[in-house]
């Protein structure tokens, strides 16, 4: 089943004075429990494609489709809720809250859904315990290291149970242990809970542990390799 569908998608920033043409029609599917890799150069349009798959941006032509469902046509307050309820996203920068420890910052999107205390605590510890982090529960992002903010990261893109997570260039800011322990953890959900995963990445570890590699130039996808 795919839970993403891209069909012709074009972006092109300034338009009225200098055009850059990010996107140059791309279609892409990826079904569900994939774990891709899309790669290429720096200006290659990975970065925009992934924000646009996300809602994050829209296309300036072309449609994207979650679980069935033009993301496109959708108001901007039903996009934001449907980020909440379907996508799980990691950067590169964390983007954790700083005030509140990592349990909170984990079950914070739950909160929003309204969940009930038992289960965000339920999942929360479920989810911690998955990354390896269930004894720095009361811990703040200052207090850990990029390795364990990133695998908070992971567990709160989680947290939500989305139809798959977009990860941009999640181990940029990683020493190699902290890299290996990150693919490790995401690698074992993918198989144990057919998670799905995309990536944008420039990073060799993430693209030989991926499973696909798609590879943009320009704006456009020049190979699509299945491992």
């Amino acid at each position: 089943m795919n839970v993403i569908e891209t069909k012709n998608l074009k972006k092109i920033y300034n338009p009225k004075t200098i055009p850059v043409n990010a996107l140059r029609g791309v279609s892409l599917d990826i079904q569900e429990g994939e774990f891709t890799a899309i790669v290429g150069p720096s200006g290659s349009g990975k970065t925009t494609l992934l924000n646009i798959i996300g809602g994050l941006d829209r296309p300036s032509e072309g449609k994207v489709s979650v679980d069935g469902q033009d993301i496109s046509e959708l108001s901007d307050n039903q996009l934001i809720n449907f980020r909440r309820d379907k996508i799980g996203f990691v950067f590169q920068a964390y983007n954790l809250i700083p005030v509140l420890t990592a349990k909170e910052n984990v079950e914070f999107i739950m909160l929003l859904q309204k969940r009930s205390q038992n289960e965000r605590d339920e999942r929360t510890n479920e989810l911690l315990e998955a990354v390896g982090l269930k004894k720095e529960t009361d811990r703040r992002p200052a207090k850990l290291s990029g390795g364990q903010q990133q695998r908070v990261a992971v567990a709160r893109a989680l947290a939500s149970r989305p139809s798959f997570v977009l990860a941009d260039e999640p181990t940029a800011n990683l020493d190699s242990a902290s890299t290996t322990n990150l693919l490790d953890i995401m690698a074992r959900l993918n198989e144990e809970e057919n998670m799905t995963f995309v990536f944008s990445t420039h990073d060799q570890r993430v693209i030989d542990r991926a499973k696909r590699v798609v590879t943009l130039e320009d704006g456009m996808i020049v190979s699509d390799i299945l491992k």
